[in-house]
Order: C-alpha cells, then structure tokens, then sequence
C-alpha cells in the first residue's frame, strides 16, 4: 500500500505578527494577576470565618549557668572570740565616771586635814549607786542564774535600791551600823573607773583576741596569735548549741552575747565550750551555712 505521507502537499504555517504577538502575552499577564488577586482574597474571607488557632507553647527557658561561686553567698571563713568575764563590767566604769563628774561639779570641798582638802558629793547615795553597781556586776558575772529567776533577782535589788535613794533612807540606814556611811572623793571614782576602763580595753580587745576558733566549709580550726599549735575538726555531723537565756549577762550587760556549745563526732569526739560569745545571733546563721557548704562547693557555678 502507497505510504499517504509520501508526496503529501504541504500547508502553510500561520504566521503572527509582533503586534500581535504582545497582544497575546499582554492577556495572558493580566490573566495571572486577576487569579493570583482571586486567590488572595479567598484567603483573607477564610482568615476572617476561621477561628484564630492557640499559639504554639514555647519550649521553657533554660535556666542561666552563670560563674558566680558559692563564696559571694556565703563568706569563707568565720572567726568566735571567747572573752572573759571582765568583758561584762562595762557598766562598773562608767557608773564610776558618772559619779566623778557629778561629785567633782556638784560636791564640796571638805577638809580632811591641815591644809588638805578633797570634792565629796554631800550625799551617800552616788557612793551607795556606785557600791551596789560593782555588787550587781560581779553577782552577775559570777553567779549564773538562768532564766525568769535571773530578771527576778535582779530587778528586785535595782528596785529596792531605787526606793531607799527616792525616799532619801539610805542615810539613815547606814546611821544604824555606826554611821558607816559610804562616801569617795571625785579622785576616787575617777582613778578607779580609769584603771577599770584600761583594764576592760585591754582584755576585750587585746587578750582575748590571743586565741579564736575559725570557721570555714569543712573545717573548725582552734588558732593562737602567739603559738605556733593548732587544733582542727572536721564539720561533717557537727553539733553547735547555742546558750542565751541569762536575761542581764547576755542581754543588757552582754548586749545580745552568748555561749556557744561545739560538740565534734568523728574518730575524735570532743565537747568544746566557747563562754561570752558577742553578738552570737548573727554569727550562729553564718556558722549554720559554713558547716553546710563542702568545701569542693567553692568556686562551682551556680544555676539561678
């Protein structure tokens, strides 16, 4: 059979003009943006019926690791100072300057031989306020009453004294044991006060600060200025009791001192009593976080 495509006449191809040509492309641009523009507004009508979905959670915040080390929370180390009793006879001296200022400018000058003469006060009661003062003192720094027995005490002396002077009977009581009053010249209150005062400065601050227990994460450490021994405890399961029920020794003459009571376990199980410890409210909630922080702990970052 004859191929049909063999000898075919052939047809003439439409030929378009550049007229004609930008015509073309010009529909087909404006076709595309009438259905991008459809489009558009269909998705805005369906935004507007559609209700708004939650918002995705965010994952939780991490926390900061910042370098901040456990020693700007706590402090390194703590020292105790132990001090004497002579450090509560404050009061002895200053009662004492009290009464050299009211006998030197209020007294008189009373003979007491040829050509000599001394200041007194005319009255016995700056000498009987003075006398029950030491006596007051030394009852308190030696005797230990404890508790509401140590307020009742005292402030039964320091009333009686106090009335017998209101209603002027101290005279006249000390009449009744052959006129033994009690009298000092200003120079006696004044150079003993004096002495008392050296004395108190020196032990307070000086003495008594010869020997200290430090205090740090891990360790308790018993310390001489002037000595080259030293005796140290390990924290772990430490025992610290603390003693401040003497209403006049550790709250008015000791204004809000204490004893501290250091009970080490371990191999090596000691009781160590530290008696008229300053300010010991505040130094217990420091020793409290030392004993409680591990010494590896120092310098670790810390998370907030």
């Amino acid at each position: 059979m004859p191929d049909p495509n063999v000898n075919a006449p052939a047809y003439p191809q439409p030929v378009m003009s550049p007229q004609q040509l930008a015509a073309l492309q010009q529909a087909a641009a404006q076709q595309a943006a009438a259905q991008q523009m459809a489009a558009q507004a269909t998705g805005q009508a369906a935004a507007q019926v559609a209700p708004a979905l939650p918002a995705a959670p965010q994952p939780p915040a991490q926390h900061e690791v910042v370098s901040e080390s456990v020693h700007n929370q706590v402090r390194e180390e703590i020292r105790i100072f132990s001090h004497s009793p002579l450090a509560y006879w404050w009061p002895v001296w200053l009662v004492g300057y009290i009464a050299a200022g009211i006998s030197y400018y209020h007294g008189t000058d009373a003979p007491l031989a040829e050509g000599v003469s001394s200041r007194f006060y005319p009255s016995a009661d700056v000498g009987v306020a003075f006398i029950l003062t030491l006596f007051l003192v030394i009852l308190i720094t030696n005797v230990t009453v404890r508790g509401l027995a140590s307020a009742l005490v005292i402030m039964g002396v320091v009333l009686t004294a106090v009335l017998l002077a209101y209603f002027g009977m101290w005279e006249r009581i000390l009449t009744w044991f052959a006129g033994l009053n009690i009298y000092l010249n200003a120079g006696a209150y004044f150079w003993f006060s004096t002495l008392m005062f050296l004395t108190w400065i020196i032990t307070v601050f000086v003495v008594d600060h010869m020997s200290y227990w430090t205090i740090k994460p891990g360790q308790i450490t018993e310390s001489f200025v002037l000595g080259a021994s030293s005796k140290s405890y390990d924290t772990q399961n430490l025992v610290i009791e603390k003693f401040r029920d003497d209403l006049f020794r550790h709250w008015i003459l000791g204004m809000g001192s204490g004893d501290l009571r250091i009970e080490a376990q371990g191999a090596r199980h000691e009781e160590i009593f530290l008696p008229n410890v300053f300010f010991i409210g505040s130094k217990i909630n420091e020793i409290q976080k030392l004993i409680a922080t591990r010494p590896t702990e120092f310098g670790s970052p810390m998370i907030k």
